[in-house]
């Protein structure tokens, strides 16, 4: 029989922790291969290099899980390590001058106070702490690296307590986008009154036609509009409520080329529209008494995006335009644009509140979603009143 038989290394709990792993030494006995002796290395062993070879015979051998060559790089892979939670080890140690103390404090055991802080110094290859039986001390190096670890750890609770407080407390900067019109007409108000309630708040409003990316571009909350349901972005969407198109003119213009009694009366008129993406160009579907009527529509010598320019070009007398309620309601106010066909609404439109995620939604935007749920509605519903007072109006001058 062959004398050779694995040596039993001493564990140096400051060395590299090792994976689970099953070692099975063969050893060569008459011509014939038995199984010696089978070792286990746990977690809680910690084996050098030349410690392993001598646990290993220089006869053949095979492992459960990897090659020999493996198991040798394994026992060299420096092991995962919190380093924040031994920097928070570390520091409750040198404040108690003793691993147990720090370990009651800490609610883990002493054992594992102690691998966190012995790992830390072989991460940093520097003593941390003199060790006696009795008590610990910090070494120069141990010093030096306390009040650097204080320093970090105090920025670090500071900065979790102010992204705590976000979550809490509204304040900071919200940005906002809206379409033109609709921004103007409800948005800005609206604002201004959740500003009331909370003034920390400071809110970037972006106005313009362009659909934005949310999270490309950093917006908090945006206010977007749509014929249908919008596709699934994986943003949250909350419907607020709907808006529509009337048919305007100014009333020198009316009184210059009559004004329409039907919707195809519209086809002797120069019929302009906003340019958006939302609505097709060449068409009107418009809902009314008889249902919904589609009427042709003729190309035009002006074209505009905004709303707001639209109802500029209207009152000039240029023809009969779909304005949006939230831009005509101040035009017919005022008497500068008059209804057209007032038992007619086209282009409605279902408008959104969108938002990244729900769970650990910052303060400002909680409150201020939570704001439009009931503005919003509230501000449309005025804007149907005042559309509702100018039909009137509009059928009494008949």
């Amino acid at each position: 029989m062959s004398n050779l038989k694995p040596k039993r290394a001493r564990v140096n709990r400051l060395t590299h922790i090792v994976p689970y792993i099953e070692l099975t030494a063969i050893i060569p006995q008459h011509g014939q291969e038995r199984v010696e002796r089978r070792s286990t290395i746990g977690l809680n062993g910690a084996f050098r290099y030349h410690q392993a070879l001598s646990i290993l015979p220089q006869a053949a051998l095979s492992t459960a899980s990897c090659s020999r060559t493996d198991f040798f790089s394994t026992l060299n892979t420096e092991p995962k390590m919190d380093r924040l939670q031994a920097m928070r080890t570390f520091v409750r140690v040198a404040e108690e001058g003793s691993f147990t103390v720090a370990a009651e404090r800490m609610g883990i055991a002493t054992a594992v106070a102690s691998r966190a802080v012995s790992s830390l110094e072989a991460h940093l290859r520097t003593r941390l702490f003199n060790r006696s039986t009795r008590r610990v001390a910090l070494t120069e190096a141990g010093q030096r690296y306390l009040q650097r670890c204080q320093h970090i750890l105090g920025y670090i609770e500071e900065t979790e307590a102010e992204a705590a407080d976000a979550q809490a407390r509204p304040s900071g900067r919200l940005r906002v986008h809206a379409t033109t019109g609709f921004g103007q007409a409800h948005m800005v108000p609206g604002i201004i009154r959740y500003q009331e309630q909370y003034p920390s708040v400071t809110v970037d409003l972006t106005l313009s036609q362009h659909v934005p990316d949310i999270l490309d571009e950093g917006y908090d909350v945006t206010l977007q509009v749509s014929p249908a349901e919008l596709p699934d972005s994986g943003l949250v969407s909350l419907r607020l409520g709907t808006v529509h198109s009337v048919l305007c003119a100014a009333p020198e213009y009316l009184r210059d080329h009559g004004t329409p009694q039907c919707v195809e009366d519209l086809a002797e008129h120069p019929c302009l529209q906003i340019v958006t993406h939302v609505f097709p160009r060449d068409c009107w579907h418009l809902d009314g008494p008889n249902g919904r009527e589609t009427l042709a529509l003729k190309p035009t010598t002006f074209q505009v995006n905004i709303a707001e320019a639209l109802a500029g070009a209207l009152r000039e007398g240029i023809g009969i335009g779909a304005l949006p309620m939230s831009s005509a309601v101040p035009a017919l106010a005022n008497g500068a644009l008059v209804r057209v066909l007032p038992e007619y609404q086209l282009q409605q439109l279902t408008v959104y509140a969108l938002y990244a995620s729900r769970e650990y939604l910052d303060a400002k935007i909680r409150t201020f979603v939570d704001f439009l749920k009931d503005y919003i509605p509230m501000s449309l519903a005025a804007g149907d009143t005042a559309l509702s007072v100018q039909k009137k109006a509009a059928r009494k001058g008949r």
